[in-house]
């Protein structure tokens, strides 16, 4: 597994971000992917909001920056692509995170989810995973709050993303960008848990749901289209 560097410390000093192993109609406007309304302070794009046991938090994602990867996280989140469970081994197509947990947190640096395994090591299978890296000049980890998609090396992504609390500018060019977060104060109560050795929290802190919402017109394709019903494919094993 690579390891970036927590650069923003005094004196550079390795972290143990531990990495995803690889294998991972639009709504009307104002109205979100599951029907709820859509809060209408928000500039016009696309949302993903993480309802988490310690708050929610509320992410714009970088759709024309990271059009592959957007697609893939949304899809999954919406229970629109089908893929391999690494629980069951079965093919599925229930909403992927919902009743996930963050598995690594480091205070000061992220927050990271979306490993069915919560090891570290789970990803979903299947056709179109892992897929590539999507990178933009203009997004760098500059700012606390960046979305952004765990990874063990270029072009393995999955389903494992992060959530930056502080700027890291030493992540830029390694991991793919896909959204920018508010809610700060939710960030930092999770990395504020308590945890063990491996920075897993001792007291697990769970993803309850994940919302996707459109503000304003959707583009053709739009990555919460939905072909087919949510609920189609095997029931998703309890984590």
């Amino acid at each position: 597994m690579r390891l970036p560097k927590r650069a923003s410390l005094p004196a550079a000093l390795l972290v143990s971000l531990l990495l995803a192993a690889p294998g991972q109609g639009a709504p009307p406007s104002g109205k979100t992917a599951q029907g709820a309304p859509a809060t209408q302070q928000r500039e016009p794009g696309l949302y993903m909001t993480f309802q988490t046991d310690k708050g929610s938090i509320s992410c714009k994602l970088f759709e024309k920056e990271a059009p592959i990867t957007v697609g893939k996280m949304v899809g999954l989140a919406i229970g629109k692509i089908s893929y391999i469970d690494p629980r069951t081994r079965q093919p599925n197509r229930n909403k992927f995170f919902d009743g996930l947990t963050f598995h690594r947190v480091i205070p000061n640096f992220m927050i990271q989810g979306g490993d069915p395994l919560g090891t570290g090591t789970g990803s979903p299978g299947g056709p179109g995973f892992p897929y590539q890296n999507e990178t933009s000049p203009g997004l760098t980890f500059n700012v606390p709050g960046r979305l952004a998609m765990a990874n063990a090396g270029p072009n393995t992504n999955a389903s494992q993303f992060f959530i930056t609390e502080t700027p890291y500018p030493s992540l830029n060019g390694g991991y793919t960008i896909w959204g920018q977060c508010q809610n700060p104060d939710v960030v930092k109560a999770i990395t504020s848990v308590q945890r063990d050795g491996q920075d897993k929290p001792i007291t697990p802190v769970h993803i309850q749901h994940v919302v996707v919402e459109r503000v304003g017109p959707a583009p053709p394709n739009a990555p919460e289209a939905m072909s087919a019903p949510a609920d189609s494919g095997n029931p998703a094993a309890k984590p």
